[in-house]
Parts: C-alpha cells; structure tokens; sequence
C-alpha cells in the first residue's frame, strides 16, 4: 500500500473539493485498518457479500461503505440496513428493489444515476430513454425509502484524453441539467462521482466531485 499516494491524491482532490472513495475491493481488513488511521472515512467495495463481511468485521470504525460495482437485485437486502451510497443504479428495477428493502430496514438508502457514457456496450448504465423512465416514477411515485444523491458514469476505457474528457463533460452537463429541472431545489443531488485510478484527473477537470481510486493506493487487485 502505498501511503504517500493516498495523500498526494487527497490533496489533489482537496484542491477541487472532491471526495475520495478508496476501492478497497480484494483487499485485506489490515490494508483498510491501515488507510482508516491515515483519516480515510469513505471504503468502495463491488460484490455485496464482502462488503457485507468487512462490515461486520470493522464496525465501529467509523467507516462509510460505497457500493461501487454491478448490483444484482436479489443482494440488495443484505446491504440495505448500513450501505452509505450506492453507485451503479442502472435500471427502474433496481430502483424498486432498493426502495422495497430501505422500507424493511426503516431508512431512505442513497443512490446515484448510473450512466451508460462509454463507447463499451459491455458496461453498465441507463441510456436517455431508461433515464426518463426513472424520472417519471420518482415523479409519480416519490418513494420514501431511497434518496437520489446524483450522478455516476464510467468512461471508456481507451487512451484518447479527448474521447475521455468529452464523455465526462457530457455526464457533468446532464448532472446539471437534472440539478436545474428534474431535482431543482432538492440538495440531496449533489454527487458526481467520475474517474479511477486511471482518469480521476481528467474526471476532476471535467467536473467530478467524487472519484473511485484503488491501485494508486492499494495496489493491484488481489485474484485468488
């Protein structure tokens, strides 16, 4: 784990107010024990059962838990009573279900948008016309036990600066847009959480106010 960098990128972020969340997916409870001493508050995970396990192992901590990776619905339930913010809403579905479980858990789960902003069919998020249909149900249904917080997108991954910096830009003009009408006056939405370890600068300078970092931090993921 590399200690200097944690700081070197917080103090970048500082400078564009933004928030770190440490991808500490694969790795160690000592690596987090460790990053938690240093001041990290905020952890991402991407498969719930980890999350999950991690969190029964350092409650108590002071630890915000991110669910940061594709999201099943059926697993939902078992983060529902202690997850801090949920990234990848990607499908009306999806919405439901969390709203289903934050009633049984007796609390309003935060969530962000997750937009399909990359070149790659193979990730996830909802398209313009999934968007709208998510917005007319919070429109008609107003539920009360999921809080829409803002925005999350990832962008190709490729090496053209300019393809990535467009994509974020289109993310952060449709997160203001949606700040102006469908979520005017609610300051729950406020989140745009753009960028990894490989173009959290580029998300930074287009507008992001959180980012995902890992193995700047951590290292490379851990497989077996």
């Amino acid at each position: 784990m590399n200690i200097e960098a944690y700081h070197q990128i917080v103090n970048e972020l500082n400078e564009y107010s933004a928030q770190l969340v440490a991808v500490s997916k694969t790795k160690p409870i000592e690596d987090i024990q460790a990053l938690r001493q240093e001041g990290q508050v905020v952890f991402g995970e991407n498969k719930v059962q980890e999350m999950c396990l991690k969190h029964e192992q350092l409650e108590g901590k002071g630890i915000q838990w991110h669910m940061i990776g594709h999201l099943q619905r059926n697993k939902v339930k078992y983060m529902a009573p202690f997850v801090s913010l949920v990234h990848g809403i990607d499908s009306l579905r999806l919405i439901k279900e969390l709203n289903k479980q934050g009633a049984k858990a007796g609390r309003a789960i935060p969530c962000l948008l997750q937009m399909h902003i990359a070149e790659e069919s193979t990730k996830f998020g909802l398209d313009r016309a999934e968007l709208e249909e998510v917005l007319q149900y919070l429109s008609d249904e107003k539920p009360e036990n999921l809080r829409v917080s803002g925005l999350m997108g990832m962008a190709t991954n490729t090496d053209s600066h300019g393809q990535v910096a467009r994509e974020f830009n289109g993310l952060h003009k449709l997160f203001e847009e949606l700040k102006n009408s469908s979520f005017e006056g609610d300051t729950d939405f406020r989140v745009l959480s753009m960028g990894m370890s490989g173009d959290y600068k580029i998300a930074l300078q287009e507008g992001s106010n959180m980012v995902r970092v890992g193995s700047l931090i951590f290292g490379a993921r851990n497989y077996a």
